[in-house]
């Protein structure tokens, strides 16, 4: 006899944490059904940094969704912990974005007039003196620093893991097997089908990051997401660890919970292959090395990779599906998806129980792409 579950989530992945927790919030108890563990892939290998102001889509369609989806990580910041037991390393933080050319200094203006303007964040210029005071193993040859602060980082395979434990701690469930298809009749989804099993449902969020196809095909429909694939390499700090962010030469360097710099992150379009590249180590580490040469002598801890789920226009795709009464998008969040997660997953909670949402996820309907 088939198991039941009034919503089955297929992905455990932020997005779908997220949603099986504010479903819970509201009294529904979510399924979440992943195949290779929670956070496994794109939402536990990222650098965890939370930046509302910019990046593709904000300033833009994205800005409002950001803001809303960042205030509500405060809130998560001080209930989740307690709420599964995991903490996850939530802190505000100062990124230094360090110019080695004049040609560098325009981007870095725009970045200083859009956090002169926002509440809670702060920018202003640092010369070579002062950073160098501020940081003796940045590169003398930088000409100029831009000091931002405001935005916020964490660790992301910890904090995806916390929303699905609080869920779980409230009726969620998970299981670890693989969705093979679903049962349909008419315009809806009844069952999911498992490799062995299967699950009926009232409702089937898919939130399956860049592996869309079978949904897509299942479901009779297009989903455009596609992978971009991002590599960081992770390296011991030489000497004390870093005291802020730094970013220059094409690298970030963030000093993370497990006190190691991750040197971060290239993109590329190169399907589904996960594999580690000796081109995108070597462009991470000379930038890295060039931005504090001190770097040159760090020991390599880890190389890893990982695929962002990326639409055409690059905004995330969330809410009811066309064609379909009870199936719901929440995917496609690109490189903001730990930022906008709480909004995603929220919305779609909302949408489910209640047919509408406050949030700010009008624009993102799969039927824009018709």
């Amino acid at each position: 006899m088939a198991e039941t579950a009034e919503v089955v989530i297929i992905g455990g992945g932020v997005a779908g944490c997220a949603t099986a927790y504010y479903l819970a919030k509201a009294g529904v108890k979510a399924t979440i059904i992943e195949r290779n563990g929670i956070a496994s892939q794109a939402s536990g290998f990222n650098a965890g940094g939370l930046n509302p102001l910019q990046g593709a889509g904000i300033p833009g369609p994205l800005a409002a969704l950001a803001g809303e989806s960042f205030k509500m990580h405060q809130v998560l910041a001080e209930q989740l912990p307690a709420e599964s037991g995991i903490p996850f390393h939530s802190k505000t933080l100062v990124m230094v974005n360090v110019a080695f050319d004049e040609s560098e200094l325009n981007d870095m203006k725009e970045t200083l007039e859009i956090f002169e303007g926002v509440d809670g964040f702060s920018a202003h210029w640092m010369e070579t003196d002062e950073l160098l005071k501020m940081e003796p193993r940045i590169n003398p040859s930088a000409i100029k620093a831009l000091y931002t602060y405001g935005n916020v980082s964490l660790t992301g395979y910890d904090y995806t893991m916390a929303l699905c434990k609080a869920a779980e701690g409230m009726g969620a469930s998970v299981v670890a097997k693989e969705v093979t298809g679903l049962k349909t009749s008419g315009g809806r989804v009844t069952g999911v089908l498992l490799e062995d099993d299967e699950v009926d449902c009232d409702a089937v969020v898919v939130a399956t990051g860049p592996w869309t196809g079978g949904p897509a095909d299942w479901l009779g429909i297009k989903i455009p997401v596609h992978p971009l694939k991002g590599e960081i390499v992770r390296v011991e700090p030489v000497g004390d660890p870093l005291e802020q962010d730094f970013a220059g030469a094409g690298s970030s360097l963030y000093m993370r919970a497990d006190g190691l710099i991750w040197v971060g992150a290239t993109e590329a379009d190169e399907g589904f292959d996960l594999r580690p590249t000796e081109a995108a180590k070597k462009k991470l580490l000379d930038g890295a090395i060039k931005t504090m040469p001190s770097l040159a002598n760090a020991r390599i801890s880890k190389h890893t990779t990982c695929l962002r789920p990326v639409t055409a226009d690059w905004l995330p795709i969330v809410g009811k599906t066309p064609g379909w009464d009870n199936v719901y998008m929440a995917t496609g969040a690109g490189k903001k998806g730990i930022l906008i997660s709480p909004g995603m997953g929220k919305a779609t909670s909302d949408i489910i129980t209640t047919g509408k949402t406050d949030l700010s996820v009008g624009a993102f309907g799969l039927e824009r792409f018709s």
